[in-house]
């Protein structure tokens, strides 16, 4: 009988330190996964950040510079063609803000009413404490960053029309090849966010800020010398 209890005493105590330590890799399973959504949702909120503020680069830059291009097509006085740059450049960063806010925060919204039909679904005390910690968009980070993206991609054909006076085909060959080197820039500049081929970005945000400008400028040169 002592023997019996002998051998059983030692089986018991295994028996709770192995679940001691199941219980210690269930919670550094908890603590490990909970730091992986912290550490996604921060890259995925960062990509957010910066593909807004490149693409309102992008936006400023192929929007001013093809408003220029377009009445450089039909008038020749410098003071047009920046007032018309300057015009479009307060109205384009406006927009892209408004607009960037309400999409942003719709996401928000979108991300507050799955959180909280998760944490009733499940009720959870742990999901509910996760779901505190994880950080929501801020639409008012990103509609700043998008405006003021727009603002520095638009001020790039301002500045190349705006030291340039009399020569109107050389103030528009420099505006045109101001906006080339900053869009190859900029796709150059996502290609390396984005951990794509430099060249072929570089490229292809070329070739669509071309086509901007090219149908702008032939448009608005058809309907002014035409009277449409």
């Amino acid at each position: 009988m002592a023997a019996l209890g002998t051998c059983e005493q030692p089986s018991l105590s295994n028996k709770k330190m192995v679940i001691h330590v199941n219980s210690d890799t269930e919670r550094s399973d908890i603590t490990q996964g909970t730091m992986n959504d912290d550490d996604e949702y921060d890259c995925s909120q960062r990509a957010q950040l910066l593909r807004a503020v490149v693409l309102g680069a992008n936006d400023g830059l192929v929007s001013i510079a093809s408003l220029m291009m377009g009445v450089g097509a039909v008038k020749d006085d410098t003071k047009s063609m920046v007032l018309t740059g300057i015009a479009g450049l307060v109205a384009g960063a406006c927009s892209m803000a408004i607009g960037e806010f309400v999409s942003v925060y719709t996401q928000k919204d979108v991300e507050v009413a799955q959180r909280a039909r998760r944490v009733r679904k499940n009720a959870g005390h742990e999901e509910e404490t996760t779901n505190q910690r994880l950080k929501l968009p801020n639409p008012v980070q990103a509609a700043i960053a998008s405006a003021f993206a727009f603002t520095i991609g638009g001020v790039v054909p301002l500045l190349a029309a705006a030291f340039i006076r009399r020569q109107h085909t050389l103030r528009l060959a420099v505006v045109a090849a101001a906006a080339s080197l900053a869009l190859v820039v900029l796709g150059g500049v996502g290609a390396v966010l984005g951990r794509t081929p430099m060249a072929k970005s570089s490229v292809r945000v070329l070739i669509g800020g071309w086509m901007a400008m090219a149908i702008t400028f032939g448009l608005t040169k058809l309907i002014g010398t035409t009277g449409l």
